[in-house]
Protein backbone atom coordinates (compact mmCIF):
# COMPACT_ATOMS: atom_id res chain seq x y z
CA UNK A 1 0.00 0.00 0.00
CA UNK A 2 1.18 3.54 -0.73
CA UNK A 3 1.54 6.03 2.15
CA UNK A 4 -1.88 7.61 1.61
CA UNK A 5 -3.65 4.28 1.57
CA UNK A 6 -1.62 3.22 4.61
CA UNK A 7 -2.78 6.37 6.42
CA UNK A 8 -6.39 5.68 5.42
CA UNK A 9 -6.12 2.11 6.74
CA UNK A 10 -4.50 3.30 9.99
CA UNK A 11 -7.26 5.87 10.51
CA UNK A 12 -9.97 3.31 9.72
CA UNK A 13 -8.58 0.83 12.24
CA UNK A 14 -8.25 3.43 14.99
CA UNK A 15 -11.75 4.82 14.34
CA UNK A 16 -13.39 1.38 14.33
CA UNK A 17 -11.90 0.51 17.71
CA UNK A 18 -12.77 3.93 19.19
CA UNK A 19 -16.31 3.86 17.81
CA UNK A 20 -16.88 0.29 18.98
CA UNK A 21 -16.22 1.15 22.61
CA UNK A 22 -18.35 4.30 22.50
CA UNK A 23 -21.45 2.79 20.94
CA UNK A 24 -21.29 -0.34 23.10
CA UNK A 25 -21.88 1.75 26.23
CA UNK A 26 -25.13 3.04 24.75
CA UNK A 27 -26.19 -0.41 23.58
CA UNK A 28 -25.68 -2.20 26.91
CA UNK A 29 -29.06 -1.37 28.53
CA UNK A 30 -30.98 -2.63 25.47
CA UNK A 31 -28.70 -5.67 25.23
CA UNK A 32 -29.33 -6.49 28.89
CA UNK A 33 -33.10 -6.26 28.51
CA UNK A 34 -33.23 -8.25 25.26
CA UNK A 35 -31.03 -11.12 26.50
CA UNK A 36 -32.24 -11.14 30.10
CA UNK A 37 -28.74 -10.57 31.46
CA UNK A 38 -27.63 -9.40 34.88
CA UNK A 39 -25.69 -6.18 35.50
CA UNK A 40 -22.54 -8.19 36.24
CA UNK A 41 -22.84 -10.08 32.95
CA UNK A 42 -23.29 -6.88 30.99
CA UNK A 43 -20.27 -5.36 32.70
CA UNK A 44 -18.18 -8.29 31.46
CA UNK A 45 -19.00 -7.38 27.85
CA UNK A 46 -16.70 -4.40 28.49
CA UNK A 47 -14.36 -5.80 31.16
CA UNK A 48 -13.60 -9.04 29.29
CA UNK A 49 -12.63 -7.12 26.15
CA UNK A 50 -10.58 -4.57 28.07
CA UNK A 51 -8.60 -7.14 30.07
CA UNK A 52 -7.71 -9.19 26.99
CA UNK A 53 -6.78 -6.31 24.71
CA UNK A 54 -4.65 -4.56 27.35
CA UNK A 55 -2.74 -7.75 28.17
CA UNK A 56 -1.91 -8.65 24.55
CA UNK A 57 -1.12 -5.28 22.91
CA UNK A 58 2.66 -5.49 23.28
CA UNK A 59 2.75 -9.08 22.03
CA UNK A 60 0.54 -8.03 19.10
CA UNK A 61 3.00 -5.29 18.26
CA UNK A 62 5.95 -7.69 18.44
CA UNK A 63 4.16 -10.13 16.13
CA UNK A 64 3.78 -7.24 13.70
CA UNK A 65 7.52 -6.59 13.86
CA UNK A 66 8.15 -10.25 13.03
CA UNK A 67 5.50 -11.01 10.41
CA UNK A 68 4.69 -7.55 9.02
CA UNK A 69 2.38 -4.84 10.29
CA UNK A 70 0.06 -4.94 7.29
CA UNK A 71 -0.39 -8.68 7.66
CA UNK A 72 -1.25 -8.30 11.36
CA UNK A 73 -3.50 -5.35 10.51
CA UNK A 74 -5.37 -7.50 7.98
CA UNK A 75 -5.80 -10.40 10.40
CA UNK A 76 -6.86 -8.02 13.16
CA UNK A 77 -9.42 -6.21 11.00
CA UNK A 78 -10.96 -9.36 9.55
CA UNK A 79 -11.09 -11.08 12.94
CA UNK A 80 -12.52 -7.99 14.63
CA UNK A 81 -15.22 -7.76 11.98
CA UNK A 82 -16.05 -11.47 12.15
CA UNK A 83 -16.40 -11.29 15.94
CA UNK A 84 -18.64 -8.22 15.56
CA UNK A 85 -20.88 -10.11 13.14
CA UNK A 86 -21.02 -13.02 15.58
CA UNK A 87 -22.07 -10.73 18.45
CA UNK A 88 -24.84 -9.29 16.28
CA UNK A 89 -26.21 -12.84 15.85
CA UNK A 90 -25.51 -14.02 19.42
CA UNK A 91 -28.42 -15.96 21.01
CA UNK A 92 -27.41 -15.25 24.62
CA UNK A 93 -25.25 -13.14 26.91
CA UNK A 94 -22.64 -15.90 27.27
CA UNK A 95 -22.01 -15.78 23.54
CA UNK A 96 -21.70 -12.00 23.65
CA UNK A 97 -19.11 -12.12 26.44
CA UNK A 98 -17.12 -14.89 24.74
CA UNK A 99 -17.11 -13.12 21.38
CA UNK A 100 -16.14 -9.83 23.00
CA UNK A 101 -13.08 -11.62 24.44
CA UNK A 102 -12.29 -12.95 20.95
CA UNK A 103 -12.75 -9.43 19.63
CA UNK A 104 -10.22 -8.24 22.20
CA UNK A 105 -7.63 -10.70 20.87
CA UNK A 106 -7.99 -9.34 17.34
CA UNK A 107 -8.11 -5.78 18.64
CA UNK A 108 -4.72 -6.38 20.26
CA UNK A 109 -3.34 -7.39 16.84
CA UNK A 110 -5.00 -4.46 15.08
CA UNK A 111 -4.21 -1.48 17.29
CA UNK A 112 -0.38 -1.59 17.37
CA UNK A 113 -0.36 -2.25 13.62
CA UNK A 114 -2.14 1.06 12.95
CA UNK A 115 0.93 2.86 14.34
CA UNK A 116 3.51 0.36 13.09
CA UNK A 117 2.29 0.84 9.50
CA UNK A 118 2.69 4.60 9.79
CA UNK A 119 6.25 4.24 11.12
CA UNK A 120 7.10 1.99 8.18
CA UNK A 121 5.40 4.17 5.53
CA UNK A 122 6.67 7.61 6.58
CA UNK A 123 10.18 8.86 7.42
CA UNK A 124 10.58 10.02 11.04
CA UNK A 125 10.57 13.72 10.15
CA UNK A 126 7.18 13.37 8.40
CA UNK A 127 5.30 11.44 11.10
CA UNK A 128 3.72 14.48 12.77
CA UNK A 129 0.96 15.01 10.24
CA UNK A 130 -0.15 11.35 9.87
CA UNK A 131 -0.32 10.96 13.65
CA UNK A 132 -2.27 14.24 13.90
CA UNK A 133 -4.74 13.03 11.25
CA UNK A 134 -5.19 9.74 13.11
CA UNK A 135 -5.78 11.55 16.41
CA UNK A 136 -8.28 13.96 14.85
CA UNK A 137 -10.19 11.00 13.41
CA UNK A 138 -10.38 9.42 16.87
CA UNK A 139 -11.82 12.72 18.12
CA UNK A 140 -14.46 12.65 15.42
CA UNK A 141 -15.34 9.08 16.41
CA UNK A 142 -15.66 10.16 20.04
CA UNK A 143 -18.06 12.93 19.02
CA UNK A 144 -20.07 10.83 16.58
CA UNK A 145 -20.22 7.67 18.71
CA UNK A 146 -23.07 8.71 21.02
CA UNK A 147 -25.14 10.02 18.11
CA UNK A 148 -24.57 6.97 15.91
CA UNK A 149 -25.05 4.53 18.77
CA UNK A 150 -28.20 6.25 19.98
CA UNK A 151 -29.73 6.28 16.50
CA UNK A 152 -28.95 2.59 15.90
CA UNK A 153 -30.21 1.42 19.29
CA UNK A 154 -33.39 3.49 18.97
CA UNK A 155 -33.96 2.27 15.41
CA UNK A 156 -32.84 -1.19 14.26
CA UNK A 157 -31.72 -2.20 17.78
CA UNK A 158 -28.52 -3.01 19.65
CA UNK A 159 -27.44 -5.72 17.21
CA UNK A 160 -27.02 -3.10 14.48
CA UNK A 161 -24.29 -1.47 16.59
CA UNK A 162 -22.03 -4.47 15.98
CA UNK A 163 -22.95 -4.83 12.31
CA UNK A 164 -21.59 -1.31 11.86
CA UNK A 165 -18.03 -2.70 11.97
CA UNK A 166 -18.42 -5.49 9.45
CA UNK A 167 -18.16 -3.71 6.08
CA UNK A 168 -15.17 -1.41 6.82
CA UNK A 169 -13.20 -4.20 8.50
CA UNK A 170 -13.82 -6.46 5.50
CA UNK A 171 -12.79 -3.78 2.97
CA UNK A 172 -9.61 -2.59 4.68
CA UNK A 173 -8.64 -6.08 5.80
CA UNK A 174 -8.92 -7.36 2.23
CA UNK A 175 -6.92 -4.40 0.88
CA UNK A 176 -4.14 -5.07 3.37
CA UNK A 177 -4.05 -8.76 2.45
CA UNK A 178 -3.91 -7.91 -1.25
CA UNK A 179 -0.91 -5.58 -0.81
CA UNK A 180 2.51 -6.96 -1.62
CA UNK A 181 4.33 -7.61 1.61
CA UNK A 182 8.16 -7.79 1.57
CA UNK A 183 9.65 -10.64 3.53
CA UNK A 184 11.66 -9.51 6.59
CA UNK A 185 15.40 -9.82 6.01
CA UNK A 186 16.17 -10.61 9.66
CA UNK A 187 13.33 -12.25 11.61
CA UNK A 188 12.58 -10.56 14.91
CA UNK A 189 12.86 -13.02 17.84
CA UNK A 190 9.78 -13.69 19.94
CA UNK A 191 10.12 -13.74 23.71
CA UNK A 192 7.13 -15.94 24.53
CA UNK A 193 7.89 -16.38 28.27
CA UNK A 194 8.21 -12.61 28.59
CA UNK A 195 5.00 -12.11 26.63
CA UNK A 196 3.16 -14.50 28.95
CA UNK A 197 4.46 -12.80 32.11
CA UNK A 198 3.57 -9.34 30.78
CA UNK A 199 0.11 -10.49 29.68
CA UNK A 200 -0.64 -11.97 33.12
CA UNK A 201 0.67 -8.83 34.83
CA UNK A 202 -1.41 -6.43 32.71
CA UNK A 203 -4.52 -8.61 32.84
CA UNK A 204 -4.33 -8.76 36.63
CA UNK A 205 -3.63 -5.04 36.90
CA UNK A 206 -6.52 -4.00 34.66
CA UNK A 207 -8.98 -6.42 36.23
CA UNK A 208 -7.98 -5.27 39.73
CA UNK A 209 -8.37 -1.58 38.84
CA UNK A 210 -11.81 -2.18 37.32
CA UNK A 211 -13.00 -3.61 40.65
CA UNK A 212 -11.17 -1.29 43.08
CA UNK A 213 -11.06 -1.06 46.09
CA UNK A 214 -11.85 -4.76 46.63
CA UNK A 215 -9.06 -6.34 44.59
CA UNK A 216 -5.93 -5.97 46.71
CA UNK A 217 -4.92 -9.67 46.22
CA UNK A 218 -5.13 -9.25 42.44
CA UNK A 219 -2.94 -6.14 42.63
CA UNK A 220 -0.41 -8.08 44.73
CA UNK A 221 -0.38 -10.94 42.21
CA UNK A 222 0.15 -8.45 39.37
CA UNK A 223 3.06 -6.92 41.27
CA UNK A 224 4.68 -10.35 41.70
CA UNK A 225 4.34 -11.33 38.04
CA UNK A 226 5.53 -7.85 37.08
CA UNK A 227 8.68 -8.33 39.12
CA UNK A 228 9.24 -11.72 37.49
CA UNK A 229 8.78 -10.10 34.08
CA UNK A 230 11.41 -7.45 34.82
CA UNK A 231 13.83 -10.12 36.08
CA UNK A 232 13.25 -12.22 32.96
CA UNK A 233 13.72 -9.26 30.62
CA UNK A 234 17.03 -8.36 32.20
CA UNK A 235 18.38 -11.89 31.71
CA UNK A 236 17.04 -12.98 28.33
CA UNK A 237 19.18 -12.24 25.24
CA UNK A 238 16.07 -11.32 23.16
CA UNK A 239 13.71 -9.37 25.43
CA UNK A 240 10.11 -8.63 24.49
CA UNK A 241 10.81 -4.94 25.20
CA UNK A 242 14.07 -4.16 23.39
CA UNK A 243 16.49 -1.70 25.05
CA UNK A 244 16.42 0.47 21.92
CA UNK A 245 12.73 1.15 22.66
CA UNK A 246 12.32 1.20 26.46
CA UNK A 247 15.95 2.15 27.12
CA UNK A 248 15.46 5.75 26.00
CA UNK A 249 14.38 8.41 28.45
CA UNK A 250 12.08 10.05 25.90
CA UNK A 251 9.95 6.93 25.33
CA UNK A 252 9.49 6.24 29.04
CA UNK A 253 8.53 9.86 29.65
CA UNK A 254 6.07 9.89 26.74
CA UNK A 255 4.36 6.72 28.00
CA UNK A 256 4.06 8.20 31.50
CA UNK A 257 2.53 11.35 30.00
CA UNK A 258 -0.03 9.30 28.07
CA UNK A 259 -1.05 7.35 31.20
CA UNK A 260 -1.40 10.54 33.27
CA UNK A 261 -3.32 12.48 30.61
CA UNK A 262 -5.70 9.64 29.68
CA UNK A 263 -6.33 8.83 33.36
CA UNK A 264 -7.15 12.47 34.12
CA UNK A 265 -9.46 12.81 31.10
CA UNK A 266 -11.36 9.54 31.58
CA UNK A 267 -11.76 10.07 35.31
CA UNK A 268 -13.06 13.59 34.70
CA UNK A 269 -15.61 12.38 32.15
CA UNK A 270 -16.77 9.71 34.62
CA UNK A 271 -17.27 12.27 37.40
CA UNK A 272 -18.61 14.89 35.01
CA UNK A 273 -21.42 12.62 33.85
CA UNK A 274 -22.73 12.37 37.39
CA UNK A 275 -22.30 16.09 38.01
CA UNK A 276 -24.24 16.98 34.87
CA UNK A 277 -27.08 14.51 35.34
CA UNK A 278 -27.42 14.02 39.10
CA UNK A 279 -26.26 17.37 40.51
CA UNK A 280 -27.45 19.69 37.72
CA UNK A 281 -30.43 17.57 36.68
CA UNK A 282 -29.62 17.51 32.95
CA UNK A 283 -30.86 14.72 30.69
CA UNK A 284 -28.36 12.65 28.62
CA UNK A 285 -28.79 14.79 25.48
CA UNK A 286 -28.27 18.05 27.38
CA UNK A 287 -25.21 16.54 29.03
CA UNK A 288 -23.82 15.45 25.67
CA UNK A 289 -24.21 18.98 24.30
CA UNK A 290 -22.22 20.41 27.23
CA UNK A 291 -19.44 17.91 26.48
CA UNK A 292 -19.40 18.55 22.73
CA UNK A 293 -16.65 21.24 22.92
CA UNK A 294 -14.30 18.52 24.16
CA UNK A 295 -14.55 16.53 20.93
CA UNK A 296 -14.49 19.66 18.73
CA UNK A 297 -11.34 21.04 20.36
CA UNK A 298 -9.67 17.62 20.37
CA UNK A 299 -10.15 17.44 16.59
CA UNK A 300 -8.90 21.00 16.14
CA UNK A 301 -5.90 20.51 18.44
CA UNK A 302 -4.45 17.58 16.47
CA UNK A 303 -3.34 19.51 13.34
CA UNK A 304 -2.27 22.48 15.49
CA UNK A 305 -0.04 20.16 17.50
CA UNK A 306 1.80 19.07 14.35
CA UNK A 307 2.79 22.72 13.82
CA UNK A 308 3.71 23.22 17.48
CA UNK A 309 5.93 20.13 17.45
CA UNK A 310 7.89 21.53 14.53
CA UNK A 311 8.26 25.02 16.03
CA UNK A 312 8.43 24.46 19.80
CA UNK A 313 9.35 20.79 20.19
CA UNK A 314 7.69 18.00 22.13
CA UNK A 315 8.77 19.16 25.60
CA UNK A 316 7.28 22.66 25.53
CA UNK A 317 4.20 21.55 23.61
CA UNK A 318 3.40 18.70 26.02
CA UNK A 319 4.05 20.65 29.22
CA UNK A 320 1.81 23.49 28.05
CA UNK A 321 -0.92 21.07 26.96
CA UNK A 322 -0.89 19.24 30.31
CA UNK A 323 -1.28 22.60 32.07
CA UNK A 324 -4.28 23.33 29.83
CA UNK A 325 -5.74 19.91 30.61
CA UNK A 326 -5.38 20.40 34.37
CA UNK A 327 -6.91 23.88 34.11
CA UNK A 328 -9.88 22.46 32.22
CA UNK A 329 -10.53 19.87 34.95
CA UNK A 330 -10.46 22.56 37.66
CA UNK A 331 -12.82 24.71 35.62
CA UNK A 332 -15.29 21.84 35.23
CA UNK A 333 -15.14 21.28 38.99
CA UNK A 334 -15.92 24.91 39.78
CA UNK A 335 -17.94 26.10 36.76
CA UNK A 336 -20.89 28.22 37.91
CA UNK A 337 -22.93 27.93 34.70
CA UNK A 338 -23.25 26.29 31.27
CA UNK A 339 -20.72 28.64 29.68
CA UNK A 340 -18.13 27.69 32.30
CA UNK A 341 -18.77 23.98 31.77
CA UNK A 342 -18.41 24.30 28.00
CA UNK A 343 -15.18 26.26 28.45
CA UNK A 344 -13.85 23.61 30.81
CA UNK A 345 -14.63 20.78 28.40
CA UNK A 346 -13.07 22.80 25.57
CA UNK A 347 -9.83 23.06 27.54
CA UNK A 348 -9.98 19.31 28.19
CA UNK A 349 -10.23 18.59 24.47
CA UNK A 350 -7.51 21.05 23.47
CA UNK A 351 -5.11 19.80 26.13
CA UNK A 352 -5.67 16.09 25.63
CA UNK A 353 -5.66 16.23 21.82
CA UNK A 354 -2.31 18.02 21.88
CA UNK A 355 -0.79 15.65 24.46
CA UNK A 356 -1.91 12.58 22.54
CA UNK A 357 -0.32 13.72 19.26
CA UNK A 358 2.91 14.95 20.87
CA UNK A 359 3.54 11.94 23.12
CA UNK A 360 2.56 9.42 20.44
CA UNK A 361 4.90 11.12 17.99
CA UNK A 362 7.78 10.78 20.45
CA UNK A 363 7.11 7.06 21.06
CA UNK A 364 6.70 6.12 17.40
CA UNK A 365 9.51 8.29 16.09
CA UNK A 366 12.04 7.16 18.70
CA UNK A 367 11.53 3.47 17.92
CA UNK A 368 13.73 1.83 15.28
CA UNK A 369 11.78 0.41 12.37
CA UNK A 370 12.31 -3.22 13.44
CA UNK A 371 10.64 -2.41 16.81
CA UNK A 372 7.85 -0.14 15.56
CA UNK A 373 5.19 -2.68 16.55
CA UNK A 374 6.43 -2.87 20.14
CA UNK A 375 6.37 0.94 20.29
CA UNK A 376 2.81 0.95 18.99
CA UNK A 377 1.84 -1.73 21.48
CA UNK A 378 3.30 0.26 24.36
CA UNK A 379 1.49 3.41 23.26
CA UNK A 380 -1.81 1.56 23.02
CA UNK A 381 -1.21 -0.12 26.39
CA UNK A 382 -0.71 3.28 28.01
CA UNK A 383 -3.91 4.50 26.37
CA UNK A 384 -5.80 1.49 27.77
CA UNK A 385 -4.32 1.41 31.27
CA UNK A 386 -4.64 5.16 31.84
CA UNK A 387 -8.44 5.36 31.45
CA UNK A 388 -8.97 2.31 33.68
CA UNK A 389 -6.79 3.91 36.35
CA UNK A 390 -8.58 7.25 36.04
CA UNK A 391 -12.08 5.80 36.30
CA UNK A 392 -11.08 3.56 39.22
CA UNK A 393 -9.57 6.53 41.06
CA UNK A 394 -12.61 8.68 40.33
CA UNK A 395 -15.05 6.00 41.49
CA UNK A 396 -13.26 5.67 44.84
CA UNK A 397 -12.93 9.42 45.44
CA UNK A 398 -16.52 10.17 44.43
CA UNK A 399 -17.75 8.33 47.50
CA UNK A 400 -16.68 11.39 49.51
CA UNK A 401 -16.94 14.40 47.20
CA UNK A 402 -17.15 14.74 43.39
CA UNK A 403 -15.42 18.12 43.41
CA UNK A 404 -12.56 16.70 45.48
CA UNK A 405 -12.26 13.86 42.96
CA UNK A 406 -11.87 16.36 40.13
CA UNK A 407 -9.22 18.27 42.08
CA UNK A 408 -7.22 15.07 42.50
CA UNK A 409 -7.59 14.28 38.80
CA UNK A 410 -6.30 17.75 37.94
CA UNK A 411 -3.29 16.95 40.13
CA UNK A 412 -2.77 13.73 38.14
CA UNK A 413 -2.66 15.75 34.92
CA UNK A 414 -0.27 18.25 36.50
CA UNK A 415 1.96 15.40 37.70
CA UNK A 416 2.39 14.42 34.06
CA UNK A 417 4.30 17.70 33.61
CA UNK A 418 7.23 16.16 35.51
CA UNK A 419 7.46 13.40 32.90
CA UNK A 420 6.84 15.93 30.12
CA UNK A 421 9.99 17.81 31.11
CA UNK A 422 12.02 14.72 30.08
CA UNK A 423 10.70 14.79 26.51
CA UNK A 424 13.00 15.97 23.72
CA UNK A 425 13.07 19.55 22.52
CA UNK A 426 13.19 20.47 18.86
CA UNK A 427 14.92 17.66 17.00
CA UNK A 428 17.91 17.91 14.72
CA UNK A 429 17.81 15.21 12.14
CA UNK A 430 16.76 15.27 8.52
CA UNK A 431 14.41 18.14 9.31
CA UNK A 432 17.22 20.31 10.68
CA UNK A 433 15.74 20.89 14.12
CA UNK A 434 17.57 21.27 17.44
CA UNK A 435 17.75 18.67 20.18
CA UNK A 436 19.58 18.10 23.43
CA UNK A 437 22.04 15.21 23.35
CA UNK A 438 20.67 13.89 26.65
CA UNK A 439 17.25 13.35 25.08
CA UNK A 440 18.53 10.35 23.18
CA UNK A 441 20.83 8.88 25.79
CA UNK A 442 19.87 5.22 26.17
CA UNK A 443 19.85 3.30 29.40
CA UNK A 444 22.68 0.73 29.43
CA UNK A 445 21.66 -2.55 27.85
CA UNK A 446 20.32 -5.17 30.22
CA UNK A 447 22.35 -8.31 30.71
Amino acid sequence: MNPRLTLAASVAGAVIVALDGTVLTLAQPALQHDLGASHAQVQWTSTGYLVVVASLLVLGGRLGDRFGHRRLFAVGMLGFGAASAGIALAPGIGWVIGLRIVQGVFGALLQPATLGMLRAAYPPDRLRTPIAVRTAAIGVAAAAGPLVGGALVAGPGWRAVFLLNVLPTLVFGALALAARLPQPTAPVPLDLPGALLLAVTLAGLVHAMVALPHQTPALLAAAITGALFVRHERRTPSPLLPPDVVGTRAVGAALAVLVAASAALSGTLFVGTYLLQDTLGLDPMQSALRCLPLAVLMVAAAPCCAVLLRRAGARRTTVAALAVLASGILLVARAPDTLGLCAGFALLGAGFGTVMVAATHVVVRAAPLRSAGVAGGLQQTAMNVGPVLGVALAAVLMEDDAHRALTVLAAVAAAGIVAGCALPGRLTSADGEHSDPQDRTPVPARR
